[in-house]
């Protein structure tokens, strides 16, 4: 989530998102920063307009229809799944270089 963490810190603060800037932010943070998963991140996030994502990502409750004391106790297992979406999108990007038109189709996991 570090990594996701980091380009939204990078738009919020109106820079560009690239390898450099990403892994900079993560350095300064003390994380163990693996090139390619920065790669992959840059390269997911080319196209797409992340205050559309984000503002897409609030608007959706989170737990579903579980009501207020689904989403308190699903808190975590969310944050888990993120992780491994974020994860699994990573290692799709990574096996499928070639495919140009996927640009940004794991995003919503991303940040969903």
């Amino acid at each position: 989530m570090e990594y996701v963490y980091a380009a939204l810190i990078l738009n919020e603060t109106d820079e560009e998102i690239n390898e450099e800037n990403v892994t900079d932010i993560l350095e300064a943070a003390g994380a163990d920063v693996e090139e390619s998963r920065v790669k992959a991140l840059v390269a997911a996030l080319e196209d797409v307009d992340i205050e559309d994502a984000v503002e897409q990502a609030a608007a959706v409750p989170a737990g579903g229809a579980g009501g207020a004391g689904g989403a308190a106790a699903g808190g975590e297992a969310d944050t888990d799944e993120a992780e491994e979406e974020a994860d699994e999108a990573e290692e799709e990007e990574a096996d499928d270089d070639e495919d140009d038109d996927a640009g940004g189709e794991g995003l919503g996991e991303l940040f969903g």
